[in-house]
């Protein structure tokens, strides 16, 4: 099989290049020049571990190519990966208009092959948007029906920014949404190389699967902070409670994300969260665990925010701007709206994050930094030592050893506020 991978982000850079590892030629597909034109010359268009080198290795190899076109890499291809951004309007309902750009161009191209062509989509949709909004596109745009005119199914990644590279190549599950027989075949045979369990199943399952994943892990980071609030609010410590609730990992699962700490965020989570709620209450369904789980979460920002401003500092130094530790990505990231929250207050707020800074450098870096806040380039510091020196409060967002040295110039005229942990104390 032969392979065009459409949306060249996360998503589809890490796809497109694993599945080149796994031994098929692949066409990488975006409408942003930049991004074709770094794929094209063997450099990855994302910031992300391991994902430069697998890139360049497989272009060498000649099993990797990227263009702007989607009717040519559809023509030469046998099955297309759908990976573009699935958005979220204002009223948090979802935004689906990337998807079904790229879909009515599909289906106008295989209209003009002879060979069945398969089309998947690994872009996180709504539940029933595979078999209905996608297959009645492509339904139109080729005249004919799923399973003989086409194949379509849906492949939803469980990959997370910052170890994509290693969840694709070890992953927990691989999903197939089947609307058409041959083309779910192909996905297994496709997959054959990679030693993990494969759920077939329907279209409308696997989507739920995937907002389940994300759900749970939101709803997870929310718990435990939550519990953390009861309990100092009970003059007790919420690590002891949560840990003698995770000690249970017959029943509560896991003890993943089960610690408290700082709010959640990413592209993700508060996206995926916010239109699944929107879907259930535009269907009549109430979900008030998951509608409330912003709120929440926002709840944790407020908190911290409020123990800041009580204190009698004026600038605040943060380690870490992202919303995870080692990865670029500012979108919906929690350190930013706490940020925000501070400068409105009138405060001075600095931070040091090479992730961020090096992601500003990429040529589409700015898709994810610089679009979530004003005049970031004045905000971020290149040395952590000036920043110690500056900062009357240092706001720690992760322990990473990027850190390490800005953590040991930690002086007795420092405040610490720790967001690795709930507890607000400072460095001995």
């Amino acid at each position: 099989m032969k392979i065009s991978v459409i949306g060249l982000g996360f998503v589809g850079t890490v796809t497109a290049a694993c599945l080149c590892e796994l031994g098929y030629d692949v066409v990488g597909v975006d409408l942003d020049a930049g991004k074709v034109d770094l794929l094209s010359r063997g450099h990855a268009p994302i910031l992300e571990p391991e994902i430069d080198q697998l890139v360049a290795d497989v272009w060498r190899c000649g099993r990797l190519s990227a263009t702007t076109d989607i009717v040519a890499a559809v023509a030469k291809t046998d099955v297309t990966f759908v990976c573009v951004g699935t958005l979220r309007l204002a009223d948090g309902s979802q935004d689906i208009s990337a998807v079904e750009g790229v879909i009515q161009k599909i289906g106008k191209a295989i209209a003009g092959k002879a060979a069945f062509h398969s089309v998947v989509i690994r872009s996180t949709v709504l539940p029933g948007m595979t078999r209905g909004h996608v297959l009645k596109l492509l339904e139109r745009e080729t005249g004919g029906q799923a399973g003989e005119a086409f194949g379509l199914a849906i492949n939803p990644e469980f990959t997370r920014e910052g170890s994509a590279v290693a969840d694709f190549r070890a992953p927990s599950r691989i999903v197939v949404g089947e609307i058409d027989a041959l083309t779910a075949d192909r996905l297994v045979s496709l997959y054959s190389g990679i030693d993990a369990p494969v759920f077939r199943t329907s279209a409308e399952a696997a989507e739920i699967a995937k907002y389940a994943d994300n759900s749970w892990h939101a709803l997870k980071v929310v718990f435990a902070n939550e519990i953390d609030a009861i309990a100092r609010l009970a003059g007790v410590d919420g690590h002891d409670v949560m840990d003698i609730f995770c000690a249970d990992d017959l029943l509560n699962i896991s003890p993943a994300y089960l610690k408290p700490g700082f709010a959640f965020g990413g592209p993700c989570l508060p996206k995926d969260v916010e239109t699944l709620t929107s879907w259930c209450q535009s269907n009549g369904l109430d979900v008030p665990v998951l509608a409330h789980i912003a709120e929440s979460n926002d709840h944790v920002i407020a908190r911290v925010s409020a123990d800041i401003l009580r204190g009698p500092c004026s600038r605040v130094a943060f380690l870490g701007l992202s919303f995870k530790a080692g990865v670029c990505d500012l979108r919906a990231s929690p350190i930013v709206a706490l940020a925000r929250r501070l400068i409105s207050a009138g405060l001075s707020v600095r931070a040091f994050d090479p992730d961020v800074s090096r992601g500003r450098r990429l040529t589409t870096g700015r898709d994810y930094t610089d679009d979530a806040f004003d005049d970031l380039g004045d905000f971020l510091v290149d040395d952590p030592g000036d920043l110690m020196g500056w900062g009357e409060m240092i706001v720690v967002t992760s322990r990473v050893d990027q850190y390490a040295s800005a953590l040991s110039k930690i002086e007795p005229r420092h405040a610490v506020i720790d967001l690795t942990t709930s507890r607000r104390r400072r460095f001995s």
